[in-house]
């Protein structure tokens, strides 16, 4: 079966050095979601823009969400559910919950749902990552009954950290496609 992408980028959209952009590029079967306030993000407003185009969807898809659009997922999740969505690839999820590690413009967002995901999923962090504690990441990653995987020093995983086609990234999204075929 052929699994399709819904790409959701967070704060500031994701760049064109960004490994979510490579990826929309390479893979044919993805869809990348457009916000209409990528600096001044309403949780509102984007929640309803992803449940628009998840309504949309005509087959199985897995969600690739990157920083703040890993806590737009769980938002979701909390008050939908659609028979197409098959599993979240969560990425760097930003702590909506700490001014320590975010900005003030992110803060409608909070509090991170710590629900268990209805759908299998992975989140993949890094231990030098600015935008939030590792500890953190691993305690959603538990909460939301995910597998967690780290990927060492890669800061926020984004523009900065250079991984272009983002290889180890496809090797662990084949990862949750085998778990999504075995279900």
């Amino acid at each position: 079966m052929e699994i399709n992408l819904l790409i959701l980028p967070g704060l500031g959209n994701s760049g064109e050095k960004h490994w979510q952009t490579f990826w929309h590029e390479k893979f044919k079967n993805s869809k990348r979601i457009i916000q209409d306030n990528w600096e001044e993000p309403v949780k509102t407003e984007w929640l309803e823009r992803l449940n628009e185009e998840i309504s949309k969807l005509d087959g199985p898809t897995i969600l690739v969400a990157h920083s703040l659009a890993v806590s737009l997922v769980l938002h979701w999740a909390a008050l939908h559910t659609n028979k197409n969505i098959v599993g979240a690839l969560l990425v760097a999820p930003a702590d909506v919950d700490s001014p320590q590690h975010t900005p003030e413009s992110i803060r409608n967002f909070s509090p991170m749902p710590t629900l268990k995901l209805p759908f299998p999923s992975i989140v993949v962090a890094s231990e030098n990552d600015p935008y939030a504690s590792f500890e953190r990441k691993q305690y959603f990653a538990a909460m939301w009954g995910s597998d967690f995987i780290n990927v060492g020093q890669q800061g926020h995983i984004n523009s900065d950290s250079d991984l272009k086609y983002w290889e180890e990234g496809q090797l662990i999204l084949q990862q949750l496609v085998a778990k999504i075929n075995a279900v």
